[in-house]
This record gives C-alpha cells, structure tokens and sequence, in this order.
C-alpha cells in the first residue's frame, strides 16, 4: 500500500498556492485593501478548508512583502510607503533599461510586429467605452520586453516583484487616462523598431522615471501625513 503523507502534502501546497493567488486577486481588485486585517478564520470559512493552508498562504504573501504581520493584530495587507515605491521602481529601472537594450538585440522581427500590432490595438481601444482603462496593455507590454529579453535570471527577479508593480499600477491608475497610457509607450515601441540599444535603454529609464514621479505625486496628494520622498537623488537627472 502506498503512503498516503506526499498526496496530502502536495495537496495542502496546492491549496496554498491556489489562496495566495486568490488573496492576490482580492488586493488587486480592492476587496481587501492596503492596512486591511486578514481575518484567517474569515477565509477558511469562505473557501470551506481548514486555517492550516490559510496560514501557509499569509506566510508566503509575508515573504514576498505583500503581507505584514503586524503584533495583536495579526497579517494586514501591507501599504505602500514612499520607500517601497522608490525600491521598486529604482529595480524596475535597472531591469526594464537592461530589458529592451537586449530585446532590441535578440528578438526576431516577427516578435517586434506582434508588438507593434498590439500597440496598434491599445490605439483602437482608446474609443472602446468597454475597456475604462489600458493599464493591463501597458503592464503587458512591458512584461513582453522583458521575456524578449531572453535573459532568465533578469526574468524571474522581475516576476519576484510583478504583483508589486501591479500594486503601484493600482495608484496610478487614480490618474491615468487611455490616451496617456497610449501616449508614454509610444517612444518605447518606436525605438524597438529602429533597434538602437543604447537610445531603447535611455528612453526606457525616461519612461520608468516619469511614472515614479507621478505615482509619488499621486501618494503625497492621497496621504493625509507628509511623506518625505526616498531617493530623490537617484532619480535627479533625467537621462539624456
């Protein structure tokens, strides 16, 4: 007879995976918001499993910094501070600018038109009263250069931080219009085509900065505390 302990091993990881991921989607789509208590026996109940795979995914949701554990309180999703907005996008500068000087390089032209062509489609949706926003597309573009990239080391510190990114999306996207988000990829797709590595790498850094400094506007607008800005200095001058 086999042992039954691995199966029930793997289907307890299983269910783990499976709640990090619907925790994820709850953030993402506002039904658990930043400073928000995660009640463990709340979701237990909901899904109609036990608090051992709960606990299992809050602690995995802790390690990627999505989490805080906060004393006599217990697990709260965590909020952004200036801090965390400054670390990401300084990594998400280094990695996107390294990303597209070596997609300029490696990708084929047919993984450039399939590019072009879907920037081409984010034009078509600017008068799509279905789509409200396109920062999904934009979100995709990005992720597609970096896969383009062929670079797997770059790629999976990428996807370690990409709920992140989407986390920071979500502040943006309290100012973002479709026709700005159509607008700011413009010059990216532009130097793609015209394969020029060090020009890609340079508008990309541009591209990154700008949002920074948007999302940081939009914090100091919506934080009723002052917030001093982490990083000034890294993001002072803008690449020429």
């Amino acid at each position: 007879m086999q042992p039954t302990e691995p199966k029930i091993l793997l289907q307890k990881k299983s269910m783990s995976h499976e709640l990090v991921e619907l925790i994820k989607r709850k953030i993402l789509s506002g039904e658990l918001n930043p400073g928000e208590r995660i009640v463990e026996i709340k979701l237990a109940k909901e899904y109609g499993i036990s608090q051992s795979p709960v606990r299992e995914a809050i602690r995995h949701l802790s390690g990627e910094g999505i989490v805080t554990i906060v004393p006599s309180k217990g697990p709260v999703v965590k909020k952004m501070e200036a801090a965390d907005i400054f670390e990401i996008y300084s990594l998400r500068s280094s990695l996107e600018a390294l990303a597209i000087h070596l997609t300029t390089q490696h990708a084929s032209e047919e993984e450039i038109r399939e590019l072009v062509e879907f920037y081409g489609q984010m034009g078509d949706w600017l008068h799509d009263d279905t789509k409200p926003t396109l920062l999904k597309e934009s979100l995709h573009l990005h992720q597609s250069i970096i896969q383009l990239s062929r670079h797997s080391r770059l790629i999976q510190v990428y996807e370690s931080i990409s709920f992140q990114i989407q986390l920071v999306n979500r502040i943006l996207g309290m100012t973002s219009t479709k026709q700005k988000e159509y607008n700011d990829h413009r010059e990216l797709i532009e130097a793609l085509v015209a394969r020029d590595p060090a020009s890609a790498e340079q508008i990309m850094r541009r591209h990154i900065q700008r949002s920074y400094q948007e999302c940081m506007e939009v914090l100091r607008k919506n934080e009723a505390s002052e917030r001093r800005e982490i990083g000034t200095s890294w993001f002072a001058e803008d690449p020429k």
